[in-house]
């Protein structure tokens, strides 16, 4: 078996031998001999690498589709740094409620997708590829790959093999080769076994051929299905459109496909190489030839918007650009779907990190397997013609690194509501619990209002702290919420609890009710140094307007119970100590954490891992130390790697702890935690 080769992961760090601890990070793999000898599964960072968020395998619906292609400089950049990295202003995408399929997109061999990008992903109901190249230097390649049938299908199990274990959902297949005639059967045998062994083992997954070589074995772009390609067309699940089509090529190529056309995704590249419309801000005008003869799309390289100097912020141009196709090619996901359903908002980066509206971190990070449900905030209904803008907000956080802002200027007796999500949540007669926690200034109020679908009726409800409001009769029923008193609540931030029973609804909307209540009555709620996006606000004038959404929960029940220490083992496979020079030592040890009961089922969302470091010493009393937890990160897997923590001299004891958060939003209490002491004296 052969030996996994040493790895650069880019021109900005030195190369790594994959198989030693270290920070984990994802990589490709760049040699067939690599992906023959299953080298990547003796990698340390192997682990590290699963997604946890796991995805239903339905197929896709059967209307027309989005597949966006992620080409972000190379790839492995800040999404490379499993555990998260530390660039605040990290690219991302947040729009998964216009997008079907993700394909992860590098010109390495075999292109692993981040986990961030596969758990963000399929937590929004979204497919995502890797990707397996071949271009023009990879005639070796070519030849191993096709020498014979043999080798054709040993290397798509292998494939299929690191799809099935590390949770993504299939292939895009990009041959830009040109190949020898009698490849060509070789390569067929290579698609259609993947696809087969694929939909064996992962039902509802993907392998998609690129245009680029055709059934002859020469490299020439058709920029439609046609008889050239439609041979590899027929073996898969679908073909990507090379740019270069022209305004009537899209219905010839679903009149090629036949009853498959929603399988013919008509490549857009946003950079406007050669593409229809000329891409970058005119992206949506081959959507619209695309939505007009209703077959499907794949965008290429979004990242554009992050790459090329814009003349606003990044966060401004990317909603700006998604809005473009939102507007083109409508809602594509919708959510909630199942309970538990809970979105803190978080966008998967920040300036500091928050649990139950307390900071726990002050430092910049970036890690998209934390990103939340992303909402719409789209402004549905206005009873006055002042307006009010939703952002993300990155100051007041009540869980990770940010929240919903609402600012503008609203009317005494008015309001303006925002749609948060579009939901298909079939109720039945259990009773449905909502809590959302806010923070407002002065008299800015906000709710939330529900609506509801049955066969035969409508309803709209809100759910509020106050009900003496003069619009309530805009809704069907008004429910007043009561706020929910815990000791590890933020006194910042007030939490509402309202209970719904709506048998044989379905949830469709959830909107932001902002509305203004007179001071007499609601007394202000704090928000600490209130600032806008311009870090300027004034509140003085009646007509402001200023709240913040922390986050919402709708769940059926109570809160679950979250395993205590007592039903975990925690281990420390690896420790690794170095000294320095000032006398202190710093710590790179790997933390694994499982169930004793591998039968308890209970769904956790992540871990947050402390330390405490402990100078009296390790004993019995540790645990009435009055030490406080440093923050270290987040772990999306059963496993977290500690590199280069500072130990003083001084300390005899650490104790780090692994906080379990379920997917309703709930985390455990410190105390009740697993953990793991490490006795360091004489080390």
């Amino acid at each position: 078996m052969a030996e996994q080769s040493t790895i650069s992961t880019g021109s900005d760090t030195p190369p790594f031998d994959p198989t030693k601890p270290s920070t984990p990070i994802a990589f490709p793999i760049r040699t067939l001999e690599d992906l023959e000898s299953r080298a990547y599964f003796k990698s340390f960072h192997y682990p590290f690498n699963k997604s946890m968020v796991a995805f239903q395998p339905v197929p896709l619906p059967d209307r027309r589709r989005m597949l966006v292609c992620h080409d972000m400089a190379g790839g492995y950049k800040d999404d490379k740094w499993v555990q998260g990295g530390t660039n605040p202003d990290a690219f991302g995408i947040w729009h998964w409620y216009l997008i079907d399929v993700f394909v992860y997109f590098s010109h390495d061999l075999v292109t692993l997708p981040p986990p961030c990008w596969t758990n963000t992903a399929h937590r929004h109901g979204v497919k995502v590829l890797g990707t397996f190249i071949l271009e023009g230097g990879g005639k070796d390649v070519r030849d191993t790959l096709l020498l014979t049938k043999k080798s054709a299908q040993m290397y798509a199990e292998r494939l299929t093999e690191l799809t099935t274990a590390l949770g993504f959902d299939g292939w895009l297949i990009n041959m830009e080769i040109s190949l020898n005639s009698h490849q060509i059967p070789h390569l067929k045998e290579f698609v259609s076994h993947l696809a087969e062994s694929m939909h064996s083992k992962l039902p509802g997954s993907l392998v998609i051929w690129y245009d680029c070589v055709t059934i002859d074995g020469k490299l020439d772009w058709q920029n439609q299905l046609n008889e050239k390609n439609k041979p590899f067309f027929d073996i898969c699940d679908g073909i990507y459109v090379n740019y270069g089509w022209k305004e009537d090529t899209p219905k010839n190529s679903a009149a090629a496909a036949g009853e498959r056309k929603y399988d013919v995704y008509m490549g857009i590249d946003v950079f406007g190489r050669g593409t229809y419309g000329g891409g970058e801000w005119h992206t949506n005008v081959a959507l619209d030839v695309l939505r007009k003869d209703d077959v499907s799309a794949a965008i290429f390289a979004p990242g554009w918007v992050y790459e090329h100097k814009q003349e606003t912020d990044f966060q401004t141009a990317q909603n700006k650009w998604w809005n473009l196709v939102k507007k083109s090619w409508g809602l594509v996901q919708s959510y909630p779907k199942l309970l538990p359903f809970y979105s803190n908002f978080d966008q998967g980066h920040g300036h500091h990190v928050s649990v139950d509206g307390e900071q726990i971190s002050d430092a910049s990070w970036n890690n998209l397997s934390s990103q939340g449900f992303q909402p719409i905030l789209d402004v549905t209904d206005a009873s006055t013609s002042h307006s009010i803008q939703a952002y993300l907000n990155f100051k007041e956080v009540y869980n990770g690194g940010g929240s919903i802002a609402l600012e503008g200027t609203l009317e005494q007796n008015c309001y303006t509501e925002i749609r948060l999500f579009q939901g298909e949540l079939v109720l039945g007669e259990v009773p449905l619990i909502l809590m959302y926690s806010s923070q407002s200034n002065g008299d800015s109020q906000l709710g939330l209002s529900l609506e509801f679908l049955s066969s035969t009726n409508k309803r709209k409800l809100l759910l509020t702290s106050s009900i003496q409001m003069q619009f309530s009769n805009d809704f069907s029923e008004v429910i007043e919420t009561t706020t929910l008193e815990a000791p590890r609540i933020s006194p910042h931030w007030s939490v509402q609890v309202g209970c719904i029973q709506m048998n044989g609804y379905k949830l469709t909307n959830i909107n932001i009710l902002c509305y203004r209540s007179s001071l007499e009555i609601n007394e202000p709620k704090y928000i600490s140094e209130l600032v806008d996006k311009n870090n300027t606000l004034d509140c003085s004038s009646p007509s402001k307007y200023f709240a913040v959404l922390g986050n919402i929960t709708l769940r059926a029940c109570e809160e679950p119970d979250l395993p205590p220490n007592a039903s975990w083992i925690v281990e420390s496979p690896y420790i690794k100590w170095t000294p320095s020079p000032e006398g202190t030592r710093t710590l790179d040890i790997k933390i694994t954490w499982k169930l004793k009961d591998s039968c308890n089922h209970t769904v956790i969302d992540h871990y947050n891992v402390y330390v405490v470091k402990v100078a009296e010493g390790c004993n019995s009393h540790l645990d009435k130390l009055q030490n406080v937890p440093e923050y270290l990160g987040v772990a999306h897997v059963e496993a977290f790697y500690v590199s280069n923590l500072a130990v003083p001299s001084s300390t005899s004891c650490l104790k780090f702890t692994i906080q379990v958060c379920g997917v309703d939003g709930s985390s455990q209490r410190l105390e009740d935690a697993p953990f793991i002491n490490l006795d360091i004296e004489g080390q």
